[in-house]
């Protein structure tokens, strides 16, 4: 298979960094027990991971064909390692936080990186949005492999024991192992270095015009929405199946895995169908579906009684199918961002890749912040319950998006106005 190697690459860099940024929801959890810290305080963690992913990206994004693509996911890699082996040797929360803000800078390298690279390994928008797919599929079962990682570090005989924090040794491990696979794979990136501007304050304005193309400023709102509301209900599961459907703290975080799970399955299925269904059609079906998901299955949950619940059999059942989101909303986040990568050049997929990072950061940081003061102030039902606000609003920014997609590819195959005259 051509370009096998790196691909293999890529999708190992992924799962990384996803087992990493998505283990905020079962910190987030285990901060509490530890630290004793608040709900709302825990949920600045979330903070902490996106607005570096956000700053990182804004930053360097214009630029990072002259970077390099592998070199930066080096750095990424690297650089992340270094943190994950002193993290047990600190256990502070501010430590927590500096955790975090070190995965926002890798994930954002990595991923604008991750991106742009497709470009160079697909050899159409078929095959982009296949192998998009496919990706952030993989992506999902590091999460979910982060769930079980996590929880077999967890000791719920002792809540606030500090021993959940030797997972991190197994994390720095993971990260230089996917280092040295990269730095021994092939990466040919001239097509888009020697495509680059004069200057890297060109390149910079180059991304800033970019993302005022109404285009572009369409989906950007559609990325921020679809990330507020995944993020929202990944980073606050493991503390609603403990709060909410009085799991222990362990399985809380075992259970959680359904929703990445569900997700990646999701992304596998649509890599396979993506390619003969139209992707505005089945992102709107699995939107509406979520809706009603949570209208049918948030009143379900908190009807455990005083039953002890100490395994999976014992769990309610609101624990198995509310997860089920993560597949009806899984295709979204991929699609679009293939959609608006392939209608772009090449040159263009960093800057843009770095745009999407940007907004997708500040909708993660937005949707947990809201969703922590929520479980805080009202309850955990309740905040799962205001999700059904941005998943309205952002079926109506689909079609928006849908409708400016056909515009531009109306023009790009129009016959210009000497052709006609002819």
């Amino acid at each position: 298979m051509k370009f096998w190697s790196i691909k293999l690459s890529l999708f190992i860099n992924y799962f990384v960094f996803a087992i990493l940024l998505n283990s905020v929801g079962t910190v987030i959890l285990q901060v509490q027990n530890t630290y004793l810290v608040s709900a709302s305080a825990a949920s600045m963690l979330e903070a902490f991971k996106d607005l570096p992913i956000a700053i990182t990206s804004f930053l360097v994004a214009s630029f990072m064909a002259r970077i390099g693509y592998k070199r930066s996911m080096l750095f990424a890699l690297g650089f992340i390692g270094c943190v994950c082996l002193v993290m047990p040797q600190v256990p502070t929360f501010w430590m927590t936080k500096l955790l975090f803000a070190a995965t926002g800078v890798g994930f954002a390298l990595v991923k604008i990186s991750v991106f742009a690279t497709l470009g160079l390994v697909t050899g159409n928008r078929k095959e982009h949005v296949s192998l998009m797919n496919f990706l952030e599929s993989f992506f999902m079962l590091g999460i979910l492999s982060g769930y079980f990682i996590f929880s077999g570090f967890v000791d719920d005989l002792n809540p606030s024991s500090t021993g959940w924090l030797q997972v991190y040794y197994l994390l720095a491990a993971m990260s230089f192992a996917a280092f040295a696979l990269l730095f021994f794979t092939r990466l040919d990136e001239t097509s888009v270095s020697s495509g680059a501007s004069k200057s890297p304050a060109q390149d910079f304005i180059d991304m800033i015009t970019l993302g005022i193309q109404p285009l572009v400023l369409v989906f950007v709102i559609c990325a921020f929405l679809y990330v507020l509301i995944e993020q929202s209900i990944m980073s606050w599961l493991p503390t609603f199946n403990s709060k909410v459907l009085n799991l222990p703290a362990s399985l809380s975080i075992q259970m959680a895995s359904i929703l990445a799970a569900s997700t990646a399955i999701g992304r596998f299925i649509a890599g396979v169908f993506l390619k003969r269904l139209d992707w505005f059609k089945v992102l709107f079906t699995g939107l509406l579906l979520a809706a009603v998901l949570v209208l049918v299955v948030l009143p379900l949950a908190g009807e455990t009684g005083d039953r002890e619940i100490t395994s999976w059999l014992d769990a309610p059942i609101a624990a198995f199918i509310f997860p089920l989101i993560g597949f009806c909303i899984a295709p979204v986040y991929p699609a679009i961002n293939s959609v608006i990568l392939s209608a772009l050049p090449r040159r263009q997929h960093a800057p843009m890749a770095g745009l999407i990072v940007v907004f997708s950061a500040l909708g993660g940081t937005l949707g947990s912040i809201i969703t922590g003061n929520l479980f805080e102030v009202f309850s955990g039902k309740t905040a799962f319950y205001f999700s059904l606000i941005p998943i309205s609003i952002l079926l109506f920014t689909l079609y928006l998006f849908k409708r400016k997609t056909d515009e531009l590819s109306a023009l790009s195959h129009k016959p210009s106005t000497i052709n006609s005259t002819a």
